[in-house]
Parts: structure tokens; sequence; C-alpha cells
């Protein structure tokens, strides 16, 4: 879920405010975003519908007011149709393939009643779940805390993903997906506007390619499960 360049970009946040002076002002602006398109511009979310109405409130504030938000699509990937389902619903067992295959990926703990956590060494955690389901699709809320060294301040942090994943064909329970995300970031902390100002052009990008990240995080392990049945079961066992 949090992967390494939104993490880099959240880092940088936490970096920059512990040296940008608390009484400074900055408002991060505005964005009316209660409707999201899907990859192929079709059908559109009802983000008020979708998400529970325990969450309704959360995720539409930070909608509407992120502090920093992007989007990303991916090249189409063929999986079946449950396990593809299935990976998106066990993040912890993803991030445990990756790091299977020797690949670097960061810890993710399944916390019970469909929360996942993500901790680092520096004290950092950030907890999700996800608050809505659609025809296509998926939205997931989380918060948390991020800080860039062990010694300075928390950044606190909310953000969205609005995950589209719309099957273009399906035969034999195969099918290809064609998969875009949407992802806000906020955080009520002035220091974490001017830090942004002080990233400058590159936050963005940054962000685009985390949200990149993000959809690869699980069309990877899709695409090599469907190439390699027979490892499946010992790649995405459960942690022993």
């Amino acid at each position: 879920m949090l992967n390494a360049r939104l993490r880099t970009l959240l880092f940088a946040l936490g970096g920059f405010a512990a040296h940008v002076p608390l009484a400074a002002s900055a408002e991060p602006a505005a964005m009316p975003a209660p409707m999201l398109p899907n990859s192929a511009g079709a059908v559109k979310v009802p983000l008020g519908e979708v998400v529970t109405a325990d969450y309704r409130d959360a995720v539409m504030k930070v909608v509407q007011k992120p502090t920093v938000s992007t989007r990303a699509t991916a090249p189409d990937v063929v999986c079946t149709v449950a396990m593809y389902e299935w990976l998106f619903d066990h993040p912890d067992r993803v991030s445990l393939a990756w790091q299977r295959m020797k690949v670097a990926a960061v810890p993710i703990a399944d916390a019970g009643n469909g929360k996942f956590v993500w901790t680092d060494e520096n004290g950092s955690e950030v907890t999700w779940q996800k608050v809505g389901s659609f025809a296509d699709g998926l939205v997931w809320y989380a918060t948390g805390k991020v800080k860039a060294a062990a010694v300075g301040p928390s950044l606190p942090v909310k953000a969205v993903a609005v995950l589209t994943r719309a099957q273009k064909a399906q035969k034999d329970g195969v099918a290809a997906f064609s998969t875009s995300v949407q992802i806000y970031l906020q955080s009520d902390s002035r220091a974490a506007t001017l830090a942004l100002k002080l990233v400058g052009p590159t936050a963005p990008k940054v962000a685009e390619q985390g949200a990149e990240q993000f959809l690869e995080f699980f069309n990877g392990i899709a695409d090599y499960v469907q190439r390699n049945p027979k490892k499946a079961d010992e790649l995405l066992a459960p942690k022993k």
C-alpha cells in the first residue's frame, strides 16, 4: 500500500516540517471532487453513496481539500478474477510475496477487522481499511503519522485511494483488468503545506510515480501468479 515513492514524499514533508515555523500561515487549496471517472472514463464513482456512513464525512473532507492528489493508470493485467480480488483484500500477503521474491517491499501487518498497518523504525505508523466498494473497484481510507527521522516531529496524515479495476474481457474465470487509482493525501499541519511549496515542482511527479507503484504492487504479483500458478500457494502463504 504505502510504496516507496509515496513514502518518500511523506518523509520529505516530515523533514521540511521540522524546519518550518509553526506560526506560518498557509492553507491547502480546495479541490471539490465528489465524482471520479473510472479508467475508461465512462462510469463515475459517487463517493457519497459508495463509502460507508461511518467514514463518509472523513473521506469527503480529504477528497475535497487535499494537500496533494494524483492519479495513475497501469498497463492491463491478466489474472483470474478470484485471485485479483483476493490480492486487494490481503495487502499483507502481497508484501510478503514481494519479499519472498527478494524484492524490497514495506512490511504490512494485518491488524484484524479489515485493517492493515505499516510502521517503520522512526515511529511512523499508518493504518488503512476498505471503506467502500462498487462494481469496478473500491475505496480505502488511511490515517496515521509519518516521521522522517527518529528524532523529530511526526507529520499527521490522512489519505483516500479510489481504485478502479474494470474488466475488459473474461473467459473461464480469467479476465483482463484495466486499473487506475486516484490518491488524495492530506495533512492539517501548516508546516506540511509549506513543505510542499519547498518540495516544489517535483512533488506532483513524485506523487504520480508513487501512485503508479501502488498499482504495480498488486499487478506485479497478479501477473506472476497467473504465469506461475504452481508457485501461488507458497508465494502467498501467511507468514510463519
